[in-house]
């Protein structure tokens, strides 16, 4: 689906009628949850670099009563030798503070655009992204590797630790035994198409119970592209997916992205490429052929369709609604 160096059709105007869907985002701005006791190491308006660290989060807070002289000019995300101060009670200052912290690193470049205390840092990223549906666990960051392709499946046989520090492409679906055994095996980050609700409790349970342990854990990120159930990855993202093969990327939950630089040279959808979003043709994709007007479906209802032409050569009506297109 690549445009470099080819020219392609000019898009239909009635394609116009059809839902788009952004397929690179430009630069977003990334929130990075801080807890009360966490301790931001970057300001507003400062340079990072990914892996720089930017802040330290605290394990296993405590709230502590102290008193603060008024001549220490207190106020709420001030910090003291105990740790963070939070807010007043009984004349005495709620502080969280705890003996064991942890750097937490940048995954991205950029800018930091703000830092609230107890609550965020704000990074402008420099690079791209591929948008998600959602991202669980992480931030993460580590080089791109296709394990499988748009309909595949990664089973926990085929992998091993020559695959540690990489983010893995796994196809249309993966079950919690694989995305354990990832992370025991060092894979920084796994990409998704489709996740069920199964699966994302039992890695946020699994995560919970890696966090309570007493040794800190490398980053480790979920990124899902397209939702609950099992289905291709549409032909614009696997495209995009190939051609970022072997680069640094990272993952992130706030937007749920992936996130790489903007050197990098990615290929853009054909202008008429549709896929179907949903009904019984749901995961398939195709050109556009054109309006067809309303059309009896299943159910006896008649709903407005465009013509698709699919790789197999059939054409077929498709309700609009169940249409979208990549931009």
């Amino acid at each position: 689906m690549s445009t470099n160096g080819a020219s392609e059709p000019d898009v239909p105007a009635d394609l116009g009628l059809v839902s788009a869907r952004r397929l690179i985002a430009p630069p977003a701005e990334i929130t990075f949850p801080l807890a009360p006791g966490d301790r931001a190491l970057v300001a507003a308006g400062e340079t990072v670099v990914a892996g720089a660290p930017i802040a330290e989060r605290l394990r296993d807070p405590e709230l502590i009563d102290r008193v603060v002289p008024a001549s220490a000019d207190p106020r709420p995300g001030g910090r003291t030798s105990d740790g963070e101060l939070l807010f007043v009670w009984r004349d005495r200052w709620r502080v969280a503070g705890g003996e064991v912290t942890e750097s937490f690193d940048s995954p991205v470049t950029g800018i930091v655009r703000e830092v609230r205390p107890g609550s965020a840092i704000v990074i402008q990223a420099s690079g791209r992204a591929l948008n998600g549906i959602v991202a669980l666990g992480g931030p993460s960051r580590g080089r791109l590797h296709i394990a499988a392709g748009s309909d595949g499946e990664l089973r926990s046989g085929g992998l091993d630790v020559g695959l540690a520090g990489t983010i893995l492409v796994v196809g249309s679906r993966i079950d919690a035994e694989t995305l354990t055994r990832a992370r025991a095996m060092g894979v920084n980050g796994i990409v998704v198409g489709g996740l069920a609700s199964k699966e994302r409790r039992d890695f946020t349970a699994s995560e919970r119970r890696q966090r309570a342990a007493l040794h800190r854990l490398a980053p480790y990120a979920v990124l899902v592209l397209e939702g609950a159930t099992r289905r291709p990855l549409p032909s614009p993202v696997m495209d995009v997916l190939e051609a970022l093969a072997g680069h640094e990327v990272a993952i992130v939950a706030n937007p749920p992205m992936l996130v790489f630089e903007s050197e990098v040279d990615v290929p853009q959808p054909r202008p008429d490429f549709v896929r179907v979003r949903g009904g019984p043709l749901g995961g398939r994709d195709g050109i556009w052929a054109g309006l067809v007007g309303p059309r009896r479906f299943a159910g006896g209802v008649h709903l407005e369709a465009g013509s698709v032409r699919f790789a197999d050569g059939t054409v077929t009506a498709v309700p609009l609604g169940d249409l979208e297109r990549f931009v």
